[in-house]
């Protein structure tokens, strides 16, 4: 059989089965660094052998035996302590092992949460756990992050083997939290799969607006994330989330790749199916006791966007209120930031811009290139048109990506000549 085509298919089943083979023998062998190198092995057994003898009717199932075999043989190998032969024979079928009926669902569930909570343990510094997810939980390449990031293939590798290290040096154990444990770590885990969403949706630099893959690879994992863990209400909040902001996609670009914003877009082009998705996690997020948490209430904030077939019927008094909510349970001055478009378009710009003037000096926002952005719009819909240019140019100044910068830019310029005055 063509070996580029042995290979796509290899890529297209690593890229479903890989977190599940890495889960299963990282708790065989407790260490996420040698599980990743024997399924990586198990991968390149396949493009050999496939190529030859023609892809097996159950891809999955061949590489995770290949891959569970290969453990096995190496448990053996090393001769480890009988507490791991104990585990070896726990983990296997029979003494042979590398058969798959023990790989019940459950079981496959328990595994992914495991190397989920692992690669995102907040012992691995924040970089670290953003390139660990996307390459053993997501089964992105090394070269695939590094494009997305727009960085280079050594920093990212570097940065996945020093996660790997730190996990090993640590000591952190492969296993199912208790309840209180799972809690306390999953707040980690929620903030990872958000910053790799967030990346793909608004790109903080390089040329692309936003960059899909990613968003796509944060979804297909906080659905994951959902599924085994369906009693926690702030992952099914930030699938929600990225559900609705995922429906925008299409929207969010010209045919050229220049950024359209919310008020502008063609919601007609929204994707239907991934709102109904979102009501759907936000309605079982909401069905939790006890306050909604951050994730959720963005999620309640971005439904009601979704709702909204035209910007007119967009509901802002709620959005405000919810984001008075946000404020509350999350402070954060670009909370703040957000809260204060909301009231510009509830309440009118004037009382807005008296928010954001009282947090241009907050030191966390210092060069944030949404402030004066923000402030730029409000500027404009007051008439305060030679301010607002001035603070469009600064924003564009500030601003790292470069369809955003030339987006600002442009704001700058169409104020560059003062409209007449009113008769």
């Amino acid at each position: 059989m063509d070996r580029c085509a042995v290979e796509r298919t290899i890529e297209a089943v690593w890229h479903i089965e890989s977190a599940k083979i890495i889960a299963k023998l990282a708790r065989m062998l407790r260490d996420v660094g040698r599980a990743e190198e024997i399924a990586q092995d198990a991968w390149v057994a396949a493009l050999e052998q496939w190529s030859e003898a023609g892809i097996p009717e159950n891809p999955g199932a061949w590489l995770m035996t290949t891959a569970k075999n290969r453990a096995i043989d190496q448990l053996r190998r090393h001769q480890l302590a009988e507490r791991k032969h104990v585990l070896m024979t726990h983990d296997t079928d029979h003494p042979g092992g590398g058969q798959l009926g023990g790989d019940d669902a459950e079981s496959i569930a328990d595994d992914l949460l495991r190397l989920i909570f692992a690669a995102c343990h907040p012992v691995i510094p924040l970089d670290g756990r953003i390139a660990l997810t996307l390459r053993l939980v997501a089964g992105l390449s090394v070269a695939e992050i590094a494009r997305a990031f727009v960085a280079s293939e050594p920093t990212i590798q570097q940065r996945i083997v020093r996660a790997k290290r730190t996990l090993s040096d640590a000591h952190v154990p492969f296993e199912v939290l208790d309840a209180a444990d799972r809690g306390r770590r999953l707040e980690s885990v929620l903030e990872v799969i958000y910053l790799i969403f967030n990346e793909g949706y608004a790109a903080t630099s390089g040329e692309d607006w936003m960059r899909p893959a990613l968003c796509e690879e944060a979804l297909r994992v906080g659905r994951i994330l959902a599924e085994i863990a369906p009693n926690a209400a702030e992952v099914h909040g930030l699938v929600a989330l990225m559900e609705f902001q995922a429906s925008r996609t299409a929207a969010r670009t010209s045919a050229s790749g220049e950024p359209v914003l919310l008020l502008h877009q063609d919601r007609a082009s929204w994707d239907r199916l991934l709102i109904h998705r979102g009501l759907a996690a936000l309605a079982s997020a909401e069905s939790f006791d006890g306050p909604p948490g951050p994730y959720t209430l963005q999620a309640a904030i971005a439904a009601c966007h979704a709702r909204a077939l035209r910007p007119e019927d967009t509901d802002w008094p709620r959005i405000a209120t919810l984001y008075d909510a946000l404020l509350a349970a999350q402070p954060s001055p670009i909370v703040a930031l957000n809260r204060a478009v909301a009231i510009s378009m509830a309440s009118g710009p004037a009382a807005a811009l008296e928010i954001v003037d009282g947090l241009r000096e907050d030191p966390r926002l210092r060069g944030y290139h949404l402030v004066p952005s923000v402030r730029g719009d409000l500027l404009d819909r007051l008439g305060r048109f030679a301010e607002a240019r001035a603070e469009f140019s600064r924003a564009a100044s500030l601003a790292r990506n470069a369809q955003e910068r030339r987006l600002l830019l442009r704001r700058a310029a169409d104020h560059a000549v003062e409209p007449p005055a009113e008769p």
